[in-house]
């Protein structure tokens, strides 16, 4: 090909403006039109005084080496572009590209050196350097008048030029721009790793894809669950699933990822034994044959102080030493009889057992000085999940283990808590940790689609850790994942932001939903000063768009059913939150107004919506839980807005919530033990383990002076904890012993002075017996004691008079003459008012007092749901509803006699 051919192809006006990328534009060229933002963020981006635009045909340059990959990405954008012609000509023919150009056509020259030779002569005429020497995956990608080049190091990187190409031209138009590109890791993906079900094919196949997408080059097969991995990994797979193997082998081949089959064979493996060598070298084998070009070894997890033969024990002896030297001649010899025997494979990757801590030990010191210097060691960082990975840490993990390190990083993983989605960026991880790193894997959730957003920022960071931002990589991956849907997917991903990472990132408690938790400080100071309205309008936007996010999310990424699938209780706890905060909010503002009326019919909403998101369950490996959204943020602010009301009404202003760490079995949830109804229970799904804990969280530290337990029920009079102790705490570290636990009927007195946030039982001893719980209840000092009698007959008629709004004494028939309801106190005492809190508007009664001579006086009527009546500080031990025959039967959530506030 002749220089001439590539002159004549470029107008000379772009030979006399183009600049080397490294170059900025001159100051006296037209500013540029901006350039879309590119993820992974690119080292070098030059914007140029110029703009290209997709016209209706392209001129297509390419080589018979040209990645068919990065083609088929080109190809796929020019068309969405609007290009309805695309002439492809070969780069040695000349004459067809004068032919068919035309005049002030687009030529798109896709192809680095070893693919295409025109696309560097393009470059070269438009005075910028090609990609020799970037680092594996690197490229150049440039647009100016006329011309856009694509061109890889290698074939990786024409792919990973094509990628940002897409990104660039999504519009069909795209200012003018030079950009030199390599990632800083060699090694960016993700491992599935997790316990727990697998992926399926298709979660697999899209995931490939994505990593394509993303520019990550590298996904670790590993799925705990698949038992040719580990329980059954000496058999071949059958040709079905082999077959399916080949197809994911394919798809990453297509998106430039090195699928890496690792085997686990560690639960059985005898070391020593040349048979077990054989079996893993059989089915390496049998993976290299539908096309898997790299291995790995897993052994973590396992016992390495019992051997699975007697033959290691002889062989290697007993300790971390001898099970270092006999991981290390096992995977000695697989290194030698087939990674050395197979041109074209990747290097051998290990988990050693030891997979954290940078401690050194007799065992690291076998694998540093006997394991062959080309096997690459996986490790997860100073714990099994690091908040933080130095670059220090990074050099000396290299140092300790005596190899190339590539991390194994458990973010964003919930296998161990599988009640809550984990989507918030990755964080934690200094820059210059990819200076001493093969790379990184990013072990995902169980949620194949909702793994792609911390994934997506991994991803970002990986490529070019310098100019990381999580803030910004964050909301490029929900606007990815998200589309036009993004704004919907942001307010779920935010209230599903914190996780464990986090916490030991910042070494602060749980950071989730970092929009609504400002927003709820405003309200509550705003409220604090009486002048709540602003703070109250801004929170309640927020709370409105989180109300409306399950119908929002559901309609905007209906094109991505998986997803919604994969998160659709947590969205609806999300909605359910959102709705009860509304409540929560005109409660308040109600009572701010001095409308009692409007506040406990909106305390009624609050609470419906609340028992809704708390009877949500989803499968975990401790039994069905609740999921965890909003976590630390938007339970206990309907908890503190429902007692600042109930305060309001005159009652103490408690809301214990339920706290335990054993399962549920079916609906029988551990809200039920502080709902002040003694019929209904929480019921674990299991005996009790020593250690396991059963009890309340008060919320804050405050005096407490008495707690009631009641566990058991008729039908399974043994579920109770049958050995355990009852104990208190401020911060949930420190616990003080009430009493010892052999009965299902607990009644404790606690010190005077006591003061407790969390009350708990925590068992000593091993039962078969399973546990309920009716009612949990802790008191304060200064809580109102009162007995209740009366008619009609109904439920739990002590639950009209018990400090507890959300229990309700229900009447099991209208009201006869002379029915009537009596609260008693424990001594008479001044009444400023009495507040009648109902169910429902149905029952009329006359409000009465006692009177000094043993008679009643009528101070009201008791109509609708709420009733608030002076009682003119008449001094009495009585409040009477004195019930209208007929109608409808009561049901009444609490009568309260209102002393005057103490001066």
């Amino acid at each position: 090909m002749s220089f001439r051919w590539v002159f004549r192809l470029i107008p000379v006006t772009l030979l006399v403006t183009a600049v080397a990328v490294a170059v900025p534009a001159p100051a006296s060229a037209a500013p540029a039109p901006p350039l879309a933002q590119v993820w992974p963020t690119p080292q070098q981006v030059t914007p140029l005084a110029g703009q290209v635009t997709i016209p209706r045909t392209v001129v297509e340059v390419v080589g018979a080496a040209t990645d068919p990959s990065a083609l088929a990405v080109v190809d796929q954008v020019l068309r969405a572009a609007g290009a309805s012609t695309i002439v492809k000509v070969t780069d040695n023919d000349q004459v067809a590209v004068d032919r068919e150009r035309g005049n002030g056509g687009l030529v798109v020259f896709v192809g680095g050196p070893t693919e295409s030779r025109a696309t560097a002569l393009a470059l070269a005429a438009l005075r910028l350097k090609g990609p020799e020497g970037l680092a594996p995956g690197g490229y150049v990608l440039a647009a100016d008048r006329g011309v856009i080049a694509l061109s890889g190091v290698d074939t990786s990187g024409t792919f990973y030029a094509a990628q940002s190409f897409r990104q660039l031209f999504a519009s069909g138009t795209s200012g003018a721009f030079g950009i030199r590109d390599w990632p800083a890791a060699p090694l960016r993906g993700v491992i599935e790793g997790f316990y727990g079900a697998p992926w399926s094919h298709a979660d697999r196949l899209a995931q490939l894809d994505f990593y394509g997408r993303t520019k990550q080059n590298m996904y670790v097969y590993s799925p705990k669950d698949d038992p040719f991995l580990r329980a059954r990994w000496r058999d071949q797979y059958p040709p079905e699933q082999l077959a399916l193997l080949s197809q994911l082998v394919s798809r990453a081949d297509a998106n430039h990822v090195e699928f890496t089959y690792a085997l686990s064979p560690g639960l059985s493996v005898c070391y020593s034994s040349d048979a077990d060598k054989t079996a893993l070298v059989t089915k390496f084998q049998s993976l290299w044959d539908i096309g898997v070009r790299s291995f790995a070894i897993p052994l973590d997890d396992i016992s390495y102080t019992r051997w699975n033969c007697d033959a290691d024990a002889a062989k290697f002896g007993t300790g971390g030493a001898a099970a270092g030297a006999a991981q290390s001649f096992l995977l000695n010899r697989v290194q030698q009889d087939f990674i050395a025997t197979h041109p074209g494979v990747e290097r051998l990757q290990t988990v050693p057992t030891e997979y954290y801590d940078l401690a050194d030990s007799p065992y690291k010191t076998a694998l540093r000085t006997q394991l062959d210097k080309a096997v690459i060691v996986e490790w997860t960082g100073v714990g099994v999940i690091a908040g933080q990975i130095t670059e220090k840490q990074a050099r000396q993990a290299k140092e300790v283990f005596g190899h190339d390190i590539l991390i194994w990083d458990n973010y964003p993983v919930n296998d161990y808590i599988t009640e809550r989605l984990l989507l918030g960026p990755y964080i934690g991880r200094e820059p210059g940790v990819a200076k001493y790193l093969s790379g990184i894997t990013a072990n995902p959730m169980v949620q194949a689609e909702a793994s792609k957003i911390a994934e997506f920022t991994s991803g970002d960071f990986l490529w070019n850790p310098d100019r990381y931002d999580p803030d910004k990589s964050w909301l490029a991956a929900i606007a990815d994942l998200g589309g036009p849907a993004a704004p919907a997917l942001k307010v779920f991903a935010e209230n599903n932001y914190s996780s464990l990472l986090v916490r030991l990132e910042t070494g602060k408690p749980d950071l989730d939903s970092p929009v609504l938790r400002p927003l709820l400080a405003a309200f509550w100071a705003a409220l604090e000063k009486k002048d709540p309205w602003e703070a109250a309008a801004k929170l309640d936007r927020y709370l409105t768009s989180m109300a409306s996010d399950p119908e929002d999310l559901r309609r905007g990424m209906a094109s991505n059913p998986k997803f919604l699938a994969e998160v659709g209780p947590w969205l609806d706890q999300v909605g359910l939150y959102g709705q009860a905060g509304r409540h929560a909010v005109r409660m308040l503002l109600a009572q701010v107004d001095g409308d009692g009326a409007k506040a406990w019919a909106e305390r009624g909403e609050l609470v419906s919506a609340l028992k809704q998101a708390q009877a949500i369950r989803v499968p975990t490996s401790r039994g069905p839980r609740n999921p965890s959204t909003c976590t630390g943020v938007c339970v206990p602010f309907l908890d503190s807005a429902l007692a600042t009301a109930d305060r309001w009404f005159g009652l103490p202003g408690i809301r214990p919530r339920p706290t335990t760490s054993l399962g549920t079995y079916t609906d029988n949830v551990p809200a039920r033990m502080v709902d002040g109804d003694p019929e209904t229970y929480y019921w674990s799904d299991w005996a009790p383990r020593i250690g396991a804990t059963i009890g309340v969280d008060l919320g804050s530290a405050q005096r407490v002076s008495h707690v009631d337990i009641l566990m058991g029920k008729p039908t399974s009079p043994d579920d109770y904890v049958h050995a355990g102790v009852l104990e208190y705490s401020t911060d949930g570290t420190q616990w003080t012993t009430v009493k010892t636990v052999t009965e299902p009927v607990i009644s404790a007195d606690l010190p005077e002075g006591a003061e407790a946030r969390y009350v708990r039982i925590r068992t000593t001893g091993a039962q078969t017996f399973w546990v309920v719980v009716r009612e949990f209840t802790v008191s304060t000092p200064d809580s109102p004691k009162y007995t209740v009698t009366g008619t009609p007959a109904g439920s739990n008629l002590a639950a009209a008079a018990d400090n507890n709004a959300d229990s309700l004494y229900a009447a099991a028939s209208a009201p006869m003459a002379g029915d009537a309801l009596v609260v008693t106190g424990v001594a008479p005492k001044p009444l400023s008012k009495v507040v009648v809190l109902a169910a429902d508007a149905g029952a009329g009664a006359d409000v009465q007092v006692a009177d000094s001579a043993g008679g009643w006086r009528t101070i009201g009527r008791m109509s609708g749901g709420y009733t608030e009546l002076p009682a003119d500080g008449v001094t009495t031990d009585k409040v009477r509803l004195l019930w209208s025959p007929g109608g409808a039967a009561p049901k009444i959530a609490e009568v309260v006699p209102v002393s005057p506030p103490r001066p």
